[in-house]
């Protein structure tokens, strides 16, 4: 009898691959990075094949670490990056073209065009999406316009779209050889072309992005059997699981009842709040998206605010800027200074995103004076990411009309203790980090062994969800209003800055 399920978790700048007990409880993980590619300013890629390549070493590395043999295993769910976008030829089992991954900027002028006939909500209403370049749509419009010779293929059939998990269900089921051409709603819902209430590809949207039906994979539930892996360290085991990453977090964290939300610190920052099997359409800049769908049950969906770069901030001063040798150091550098010293950071890199929606906005520090060092620098970087949150959840209340009262989080950022201190003074609120941080590949896990009775029942699952810590706020409200003001008065200065 198994004894454990497994995750392949596809993220934008690592692929994991996580055992789980019965319990919920990892067992082992192994993880390498993946390069990050920049053609130009606004521009980023990633290496399709370089990511396949890194799954099949992470599978091994994990197994043999914890003295595993795959037979042990009772299904591999799939987890990853959303809207990263992938376009390959069927026979070949090759991409025509490196992925644009869903920081990329470079369909702004499809996105614009769109926007002109109907506005930025035009398909708001069918997808739950404002148009703007984070989702797939455009970046398949923008491959298809830009390599011609991919159109004609891609009405046969002979060139595929998918986002991360398609492309690795695929190559895992066989690739050229039978692989199975599949993704689930929660990945579907963010290419801007699904119908929330169908939940299938919207004739009218595909033929204005002039994209072929015949390359998108089929949608099916996100916890079912797809087929087996025909990878040599998983041979035989059945792929049951498919959630974009956020999706997998909220389901990791156990967020199964309406009003639960769950807030995930990453490259960027997600905030999902489950709506139940209504699709509650935002008035304040956020997003209606699919939760998740398990088997023939009624789908689940989400409000959710995204947040472009939180993590990828802490990135970039390692990277760029050399402030610091490694993404800890962050916090130490920060506990060198009381306060910002006047100093704020907004990271609007790929633009912003919930609830502002505004592509052509870009990073802006503000409030510098000679005062101002290394550690205000790295104490505003971590409330970049504190605010930017405070943000999406005034939106969040405001759309649900119900109040926060607690954060649950997760993610890489979350053993940051400053930052989860900044954030429920800036929140005033309580966060509470579980004893299981990495529920984005828990919750691909979950996905993929209910479907193969692993467990019973999502209801089943709360009872492995435990408390590690909880942050209460400390922070006098004067004093949290007058930096929200001066924050939202940073944010401002990113507004149209390209021309």
């Amino acid at each position: 009898m198994a004894k454990y399920v497994a995750a392949i978790d596809q993220g934008t700048t690592s692929t994991r691959f996580m055992i789980f007990d019965h319990s919920g409880q990892v067992v082992s993980v192994a993880q390498k990075e993946h390069e990050q590619i920049y053609p130009a300013p606004g521009w980023v890629e990633h290496d399709a094949l370089e990511i396949m390549t890194r799954v099949h070493e992470v599978i091994p590395m994990a197994l043999e670490k914890a003295g595993v043999d795959f037979h042990d295993l009772a299904a591999v769910g799939i987890t990853n990056q959303r809207e990263t976008t992938v376009l390959w030829d069927r026979i070949s089992g090759k991409p025509v073209h490196n992925a644009l991954v869903w920081q990329d900027t470079r369909t702004d002028g499809i996105c614009n065009q769109l926007s002109a006939d109907g506005g930025q909500d035009r398909f708001r209403v069918k997808t739950g999406l404002p148009i703007a370049t984070y989702f797939s749509g455009p970046k398949i419009k923008w491959l298809l316009d830009n390599e011609p010779e991919l159109k004609a293929k891609a009405e046969a059939g002979d060139v595929l779209f998918g986002n991360i998990d398609s492309w690795l269900i695929w190559n895992l089921t066989g690739g050229p050889d039978g692989g199975v051409h599949v993704t689930d709603v929660s990945n579907a819902s963010r290419t801007m072309m699904m119908d929330l209430a169908t939940l299938d590809w919207d004739p009218e949207i595909l033929a204005i992005l002039g994209v072929p039906r015949a390359m998108l994979p089929t949608i099916r539930a996100s916890s079912e059997v797809y087929g087996e892996a025909h990878e040599s360290a998983l041979r035989g085991i059945a792929i049951a699981g498919d959630l974009g990453d956020q999706q997998a977090a909220l389901f990791g964290q156990t967020c199964f009842s309406v009003g639960e939300a769950k807030n995930t610190y990453g490259t960027g920052n997600f905030l999902l709040l489950n709506t139940g099997t209504e699709a509650v359409q935002s008035t304040c800049g956020l997003l209606t998206t699919l939760g998740y769908k398990i088997g023939d049950q009624a789908a689940v969906y989400c409000l959710e605010g995204s947040i472009a770069i939180t993590g990828a901030l802490v990135q970039w001063l390692r990277d760029n800027l050399g402030l610091i040798s490694s993404a800890p150091e962050i916090e130490a550098l920060a506990r060198t200074v009381d306060d910002n010293g006047g100093c704020y950071f907004v990271p609007a890199f790929s633009g912003l995103f919930a609830p502002y929606w505004k592509s052509d906005a870009r990073g802006v520090i503000a409030g510098l004076t000679r005062y101002v060092n290394k550690g205000h620098i790295a104490r505003a970087c971590l409330e970049a990411t504190a605010w930017q949150t405070k943000e999406v959840v005034e939106a969040m209340n405001a759309d649900s009309g119900v109040a926060l009262t607690s954060l649950k989080v997760d993610g890489g950022m979350v053993g940051n203790e400053l930052l989860m201190q900044l954030q429920s003074d800036v929140l005033g609120v309580p966060v509470v980090r579980p004893t299981v941080a990495e529920t984005t590949s828990l919750g691909a896990a979950y996905a993929a062994g209910l479907a193969t009775g692993f467990w019973g029942e999502v209801e089943d699952l709360r009872a492995n969800w435990g408390e590690d810590k909880r942050w209460e706020p400390m922070m006098d409200a004067d004093v949290r209003d007058h930096d929200y003001r001066l924050w939202k008065k940073a944010v401002t200065r990113t507004f149209d800055w390209v021309e």
